[in-house]
């Protein structure tokens, strides 16, 4: 293991004892406000609901000492990936209205994207970059975020059969991705490797952590949307 002092964009992973850390970057700030003001101006018929989750859900990621946990815990790091992916995207397809626009490429396509995006970002040393670099931790947040929007457009404008396969598939992409994570047999992800113990967990414990996550609970969600989108496409034919 190196020795190397990490510093993430949320700052050095906190302790126990200092771990209400928030976030109160100027420049973070600011683009948060033009893109509000941004939006009211050319959002298009988008949804002002999901807008505003949208801003909450973003301060909750990068403002609230939450982000600062994620320089601490990769566990808190692959909840903080997951939820741009399973909530936050969304809520910009919804604020953008990105289902009513004319979108380049398939569904097929956007589900291969999407998942090779998250995969891209959780190989070790592209990880290890975003960890190093606020330039490349910028570019992981907004490449998850872009893709998981453009591919939650494909899915809510497609014909049920086809949302139901891409959600599905999406749901295997994620479920190996936390196996691989799960069983990897040592600790992968060099910036938690000096952080975990202050909170009681090796390395590799808080690793595992993460993967039954991403294996159990951010494949169900998927599931689920799955289920939905079924369960609506069998329902007028049952009171028929």
């Amino acid at each position: 293991m190196t020795e190397r002092i990490w510093t993430p964009y949320c700052g050095i992973g906190p302790t126990p004892e200092g771990w209400l850390r928030w976030n109160f970057d100027p420049v973070l700030l600011v683009a948060l406000l033009l893109a509000a003001l941004a939006w009211r101006h050319w959002s298009r018929g988008g949804d002002s609901r999901a807008a505003w989750g949208a801003l909450g859900v973003t301060l909750f990621l990068f403002v609230s000492p939450f982000c600062a946990m994620g320089s601490a815990l990769f566990t808190v790091r692959i909840v903080h990936d997951l939820i741009l992916a399973a909530l936050l995207a969304p809520l910009v397809t919804a604020a953008l209205a990105l289902q009513r626009r004319a979108l380049p490429g398939s569904l097929t396509i956007w589900t291969a994207v999407h998942a090779l995006t998250f995969w891209l970002w959780h190989a070790p040393p592209l990880y290890a970059a975003a960890l190093s670099s606020d330039m490349v931790f910028w570019a992981m947040q907004i490449s998850i975020t872009g893709t998981a929007a453009l591919w939650w457009a494909k899915v809510v404008r497609a014909p049920a059969a086809a949302s139901v396969v891409a959600l599905l598939a999406t749901t295997v992409a994620m479920g190996v991705l936390g196996a691989l994570i799960v069983f990897a047999g040592s600790a992968l992800y060099a910036p938690h490797w000096l952080t975990t113990q202050a909170w009681g967990l090796a390395p590799l414990e808080d690793q595992q952590i993460a993967g039954i996550i991403m294996w159990a609970p951010a494949s169900a969600v998927y599931l689920l949307a799955a289920m939905v989108v079924l369960y609506g496409a069998l329902r007028p034919r049952a009171l028929a």
